[in-house]
């Protein structure tokens, strides 16, 4: 019975996670402020009573300034959402959304090899007989 009723929160947890990667991606003001939303729903599966729970608003306030580059402490804060991120996916697809020099992450740039060895270890048509 308990897994069904954390279901909810972990949907909503997961929606959070990907409109923080939606507004990393975008720099958009109505992504921020849909996360922003999102986080508040989050906020009140707590049960606190009245205002008193606001981590993920708190957390949201953050990130959104971290991801900008207007947060002094920039990459604690992102090293930290990144920590909490479960999903090795999405986690990657936030380190390549906040990439600042935009190179690819290392798991694409060691699968990438050079086009002049496309045709090595191949017979040449002449070989063949054709």
């Amino acid at each position: 019975m308990q897994v069904k009723a954390t279901e909810p929160a972990n949907r909503l947890l997961r929606a959070w996670q990907l409109a923080v990667l939606r507004f990393a991606v975008t720099l958009d003001d109505d992504d921020r402020m849909h996360v922003l939303g999102v986080a508040g729903e989050v906020d009140r599966l707590g049960g606190a009573a009245g205002d008193a729970f606001h981590f993920f608003r708190r957390t949201t306030a953050e990130l959104c300034q971290a991801i900008s580059g207007q947060d002094a402490d920039q990459d604690a804060v992102i090293q930290r959402f990144l920590a909490q991120t479960d999903n090795v996916r999405l986690k990657r697809a936030f380190e390549a959304a906040i990439a600042r020099d935009r190179t690819p992450p290392k798991l694409v740039a060691s699968r990438m090899k050079p086009s002049n060895d496309l045709w090595r270890g191949l017979p040449s048509r002449r070989a063949t007989g054709t």
